[in-house]
């Protein structure tokens, strides 16, 4: 079975539906409902989560794979905690939530044209955020910063994602399978 890869936006305005009603509603009927015709029927579906704190997605990708859909979420929390230590990172997941170490590494390996100059200096710690989902980021930092940029390299970003798609091939494997 080849692997063949295809992106497409699935977001609501790219799929000309109405924002109406919960969002987790709607991105689930996007991502569930297309497994079950159209193009995509017998087909497997990989989220690739770029933001690990995503409890929609695992929630939508839980639902699929129970309804018996070919559905992951990937990288999850567990492959982040190992890419993190395969790279030698520093920082704690937690302790790095929003552009710090790991989120500056890979861009400065993928796309380094896109770190704004000044990261070196723009760590902001904000590590008792018990009320983050009641009162929002904003609360916690000015600057969009929750973590440690300035522990960011190129090398520590290229195996992040060498980690990463070490990490994928069991997903493969599995949905290849079933």
């Amino acid at each position: 079975m080849g692997l063949s890869v295809e992106w497409r936006d699935r977001t609501p305005a790219a799929e000309g539906i109405e924002r109406r009603g919960p969002i987790a509603q709607r991105i689930q009927t996007l991502l569930i409902d297309d497994l079950d015709g159209g193009e995509a029927a017998g087909n497997s579906l990989v989220i690739l989560n770029g933001h690990g704190g995503n409890y929609v997605l695992s929630n939508i990708a839980q639902e699929g794979s129970a309804q018996g859909k070919r559905m992951a979420l990937f990288p999850t929390g567990e492959d982040w905690t190992e890419a993190r230590t395969s790279a030698g990172l520093v920082s704690s997941g937690y302790e790095d939530m929003h552009a710090g170490e790991i989120e500056t590494s890979i861009l400065l390996h993928a796309h380094p044209e896109l770190v704004r100059d000044g990261y070196q200096a723009a760590d902001w710690v904000a590590n008792d955020r018990r009320h983050l989902l009641a009162r929002g980021m904003q609360q916690y930092t000015q600057s969009g910063v929750i973590g440690r940029p300035s522990l960011g390299s190129a090398e520590k970003g290229k195996a992040v994602l060498a980690s990463t798609v070490e990490s994928f091939a069991p997903v493969l494997e599995i949905l290849q399978k079933q």
